[in-house]
């Protein structure tokens, strides 16, 4: 059974797209300041490698995809490579599934590809159950935000990793997925006290979301409007999504996820240059979080 994420864990795609010996030598730091956990995201490509050059790099840390894009990747092949991974480097591979978004499906396989997302997403779940070496319901997790999903990642995996969220989502998950599942949250992190240059950076990193339907339609869930939405995201929205300031500051928000139900926190640093692997903020964040 693999290593179920908790404490304090690493958000990052700079882990994941970049340099293998840069990443390498990241993780093996990160995994000395304390973090617990890595995540990394996937819109295809080698996400396996990446993993698996990850816990190559680190002897304890979990490592966690955040999330496996379920069209992207078969789930044969995903139960396959996560056995593989489990053999070679111990119980530390823990698999993040989700739908992914229309927009980036229908451009990246076929126009109106992306259909009955709740269908598909059990469909996948059937499928590693079916597999050779399954894939354990405790190895796994869904990325659900609406009730529909949250009720599935309880009934059929080990719980749930949300993206874009606030504290009150966290206490939404908690009791739709019951009191020992995983409920892994990500958390925007903006290491820098200027209100006017915290928001910008966030609304630089946030923009691409503010158009997909999953996010949109899940913060209008948790009492956000149209108008919040809009124009690049209201000051209101942006400061729920994304904590700025300094480490006490970051540390209140990781604590009110934690309240409210959070297992784990992953921390995603966001700064002006998103492929940069953010390694003086973990260092500055670590004896504030872990």
């Amino acid at each position: 059974m693999t290593h179920s994420p908790v404490g304090t864990g690493v958000w990052s795609s700079a882990l994941r797209h970049g340099d293998a010996h840069e990443t390498a030598a990241a993780a093996a730091e990160i995994e000395s300041l304390g973090y617990s956990a890595m995540w990394i995201p996937d819109v295809g490509g080698d996400v396996f490698g990446a993993a698996g050059n990850l816990l190559g790099a680190t002897t304890t840390a979990t490592i966690a995809t955040g999330i496996l894009n379920l069209w992207m990747h078969t789930a044969e092949e995903t139960a396959a490579q996560h056995a593989e991974l489990t053999a070679q480097h111990g119980p530390r591979f823990f698999v993040g599934i989700g739908i992914s978004h229309a927009r980036l499906i229908n451009s990246a396989i076929e126009a109106d590809a992306y259909q009955r997302p709740l269908a598909q997403t059990r469909a996948f779940l059937d499928a590693l159950d079916a597999a050779d070496v399954p894939l354990a319901v405790e190895d796994r997790a869904l990325a659900a935000l609406g009730p529909k999903m949250l009720a599935l990642a309880a009934a059929r995996t080990a719980g749930v990793h949300p993206y874009l969220v606030t504290p009150e989502h966290s206490r939404i998950a908690r009791q739709a997925v019951g009191p020992e599942a995983v409920v892994a949250v990500e958390q925007g992190v903006i290491l820098e006290t200027d209100q006017q240059r915290a928001r910008q950076i966030a609304r630089t990193n946030l923009v691409r979301y503010l158009e997909l339907p999953n996010y949109t339609n899940n913060w209008k869930r948790l009492g956000f409007t149209d108008e919040d939405i809009a124009d690049g995201g209201s000051d209101r929205l942006i400061d729920a999504l994304v904590v700025w300031g300094d480490e006490a500051t970051i540390a209140k928000r990781v604590q009110e996820h934690r309240d409210a139900g959070a297992s784990h926190v992953c921390i995603q640093v966001l700064t002006e240059n998103p492929r940069a692997l953010a390694l003086d903020e973990w260092r500055i964040l670590a004896p504030a979080l872990v």
